[in-house]
């Protein structure tokens, strides 16, 4: 177990590295911090020299490759670093500089265990893209295939596991601080976010994403997925169909090719809805970078290191919220809340639904061109505390999404509405799963199930009575020690904690 000295240290540095960037401001001025993180976030900036408009994105970037990611874990948080810190994170591009090609090849010969002339007859050495994880060389095949080889960059496991051994040290310090971070939950973004950089850094779970994701996209031929070579494919390389297209953030080239935007924009709706809704497991990281245009209209996604998962409970409730607030019936998108857990119960549902009109009804007057999920989103947030809302992570991925998707679909047709295009296939989707007939056929289903397992049941109950709510039970977090800072002497040590407000901390609450 790294020693608490340690995570202060490193806290130390990623602080005044975030101090230097005026990352640290939201944190004096905002009314939640707490006292001791406040007194941290002034020590950390003292002597800096601090920029007049905060640069987050650029602090993470100053910091190294584990904090690109977790800024970008953050930026799906406004309601943890605060708006203007969030929309300031989006701008993270995970670009880093190439690892030298000699070392690329070593790490490819040693993970594939063969020469490489037995698998590629050509790679080059330049590469098309670098990340904090990995980087993209294009080659062929030696049966003539162009593909695209993405390489774990060397050393980038103990790195990550380093830093990440930090933040949730230093997350575990700021629940303890107070009421208010516990409740928005900083050590289990901290878990959420681990889970996802583990996925990431192993290439077959990539490469099984991708394989999946493509089987559900069957159903949206225009959405293409890029065939996964696995025979060329290990746990650190993972080779991949090349796709020759124009990405969807080069706007010009679009229109000089003739492509249709409104009718790429609306293949990009239908596609996220089919995947978050319908098939509750969906490409997270849906940027213009990572999504190409295809002759005949088509779109093509890359990258699927950052997958979300949705149970189909969780699926019908959110399209259930969904279509009450297009369609502005309130009252069951309260009620919705309340059955899911995410409102606790001691709540009025009158209120609450009386909370979202104020938060839906302003963006029903606006022109169709000027609503916004990002909005609807960024306002729902601002109820969370009021009514005691929990943070809930398997909803954060699929929020960072939505808002993702749509501006990649307003780039390409400002006039498009996510409410609108989405009306017909939620509802549509909404009648399939909750009509007559699915209704009594599902009902017919779960009896038998309970049936055949009631004396499973009745152990259950009798050891534990599950509490109800549509939130999932949350990953078991390691025991963290907590530092205990009282006054006299005790106060060096918070001094000393002058990064306490680092990466993990220093933009929570901000």
């Amino acid at each position: 177990m790294t020693a608490s000295t340690t995570h202060v240290w490193r806290l130390l540095k990623w602080g005044r590295i975030l101090a230097r960037h005026g990352a640290l401001r939201g944190i004096e001025r905002d009314p939640n911090t707490p006292p001791p993180v406040r007194r941290l976030a002034r020590i950390a900036r003292f002597g800096a020299r601090v920029p007049a408009v905060p640069r987050y994105a650029d602090a993470f970037q100053a910091i190294g490759p584990a904090a690109i990611k977790l800024g970008q874990t953050l930026a799906t948080r406004p309601d943890l670093v605060g708006e203007e810190a969030a929309q300031d994170l989006l701008r993270l591009q995970d670009q880093l500089s190439p690892v030298p090609y000699e070392t690329i090849e070593a790490a490819m010969l040693a993970s594939f265990g063969k020469p490489l002339e037995t698998l590629f007859s050509r790679i080059e050495p330049i590469p098309v893209g670098a990340a904090s994880i990995a980087q993209v060389h294009r080659a062929v095949t030696t049966d003539g295939r162009q593909v695209a080889v993405k390489v774990l960059r060397p050393g980038v496991e103990d790195d990550f596991a380093r830093a990440i051994d930090t933040y949730s040290w230093a997350a575990a310090q700021l629940e303890a601080l107070s009421p208010e971070a516990m409740r928005l939950r900083p050590r289990l973004t901290i878990e959420t976010f681990k889970r996802w950089t583990l996925r990431e850094l192993n290439f077959r779970r990539e490469a099984a994403s991708a394989s999946e994701l493509a089987e559900g996209m069957t159903a949206e031929p225009d959405f293409v997925i890029p065939a996964i070579d696995w025979a060329r494919s290990t746990a650190k390389v993972m080779t991949i169909e090349w796709i020759d297209g124009i990405k969807l953030s080069d706007r010009a080239a679009l229109v000089a090719a003739g492509y249709d935007l409104p009718a790429l924009a609306q293949t990009l709706v239908r596609a996220f809805l089919r995947q978050a809704i319908a098939d509750g497991f969906f490409h997270a990281d849906m940027h213009q970078g990572n999504l190409f245009a295809l002759p005949g209209n088509r779109i093509a996604a890359i990258d699927f290191g950052i997958m979300g998962r949705i149970d189909r409970r969780a699926r019908v409730w959110l399209a259930e919220i969904l279509y009450g607030l297009i369609t502005g019936n309130y009252k069951r998108v309260a009620e919705i809340h309340f059955e899911a857990g995410y409102v606790p119960a001691y709540h009025d549902v009158a209120e609450f639904a009386t909370a979202l009109r104020a938060v839906g009804e302003p963006m029903r007057g606006l022109p169709v061109k000027d609503m916004s999920i990002g909005m609807m989103l960024d306002s729902l947030f601002s109820i969370t505390r009021d009514f005691d809302m929990v943070t809930q992570p398997h909803l954060l991925l699929l929020q960072k999404t939505m808002v993702m998707v749509e501006g990649v679909a307003t780039s390409l047709n400002p006039d498009i509405n996510l409410w609108e295009t989405a009306e017909p296939f939620v509802r549509d989707w909404i009648r399939g799963e909750l009509g007559p007939e699915a209704m009594i056929a599902e009902r017919l289903i779960a009896d038998v199930q309970t049936l055949t397992r009631l004396p499973e049941l009745v152990r259950r109950i009798e050891a534990h009575y599950p509490a109800p709510g549509g939130a999932p039970p949350t990953m078991p977090l390691r025991e963290i020690e907590v530092i205990r800072i009282g006054g006299g002497w005790r106060y060096g040590l918070v001094a000393v904690l002058a990064a306490g407000a680092g990466v993990a901390t220093t933009l929570l609450l901000g």
